[in-house]
């Protein structure tokens, strides 16, 4: 069985909500977030969302786009 993250259960201190910004501003990747802030995946994405955060990356290319030539 997976051992739980240090803070799961846990409410989010204003200086995690700081760093997850700060983490997603910079495109890092959930699961990764989820490690920094030992928090799992889906309370990353579940916070992100309630805050109006996107974890979208915006530095990547669409898939599927083959270039003009």
């Amino acid at each position: 069985m997976a051992k739980k993250p240090e803070n799961s259960g846990k409410e989010w201190t204003p200086e995690q909500v700081k760093q997850l910004k700060e983490l997603a501003k910079g495109n890092t990747p959930t699961r990764v977030i989820a490690l920094k802030l030992e928090r799992t995946p889906g309370a990353v994405q579940s916070k992100a969302s309630t805050e109006k955060i996107s974890l979208k990356p915006v530095n990547q290319k669409p898939y599927n786009r083959k270039p003009k030539p």
